[in-house]
């Protein structure tokens, strides 16, 4: 695994790749940081176009990625990230409607599970989901970095400043 890593708005992320594509997008903080493994080793040149295509995101230039991505996870887990990259920038859909929209109407709380294992955050847009009422639930960066991305996302020029604990 090849590794790199991003200074963004946000925090500093690692990213990390394959032979195939991107894997990982970790944060910083939140449930889902973590020390990459030490058999990872460090290529900054094999990030040239994700880190190009991230900035143009965060400077609010960029809608949709197409980077080449190789997540790892079950057949279902696939499905729900596939759904997630359905969701249009600046919207927010409940599980229950991903889970409609994979053909598991009853699946909520496994889309639920499933949208937390997203290794992808940000291009694959986890970041949009939200519960049932309208409300922000669990994201893998916190939920401040959540509604960061959602605001950013809005167009609200009134974004917060984020700082890393």
């Amino acid at each position: 695994m090849y590794t790199t890593e991003y200074h963004s708005p946000i925090g500093l992320l690692t990213l990390a790749a394959d032979e195939y594509g991107l894997r990982h997008i970790v944060f910083p903080q939140g449930s889902r940081s973590f020390e990459p493994p030490p058999d990872w080793h460090r290529a900054d040149s094999s990030f040239r176009d994700t880190i190009g295509q991230l900035d143009e995101y965060f400077a609010g230039e960029r809608k949709t990625f197409t980077v080449q991505l190789s997540p790892q996870g079950t057949d279902f887990q696939r499905s729900v990230w596939l759904a997630l990259l359905q969701v249009g920038y600046g919207r927010t859909v409940s599980y229950g409607e991903i889970a409609k929209l994979i053909g598991k109407p009853k699946a909520s709380r496994a889309v639920g599970a499933a949208n937390g294992a997203n290794p992808l955050p940000i291009i694959i847009p986890c970041h949009r989901i939200v519960g049932s009422s309208g409300n922000l639930t669990g994201f893998g960066g916190g939920l401040p970095t959540k509604q960061w991305l959602l605001a950013h996302e809005r167009g609200d020029g009134q974004l917060f400043a984020f700082t890393n604990p």
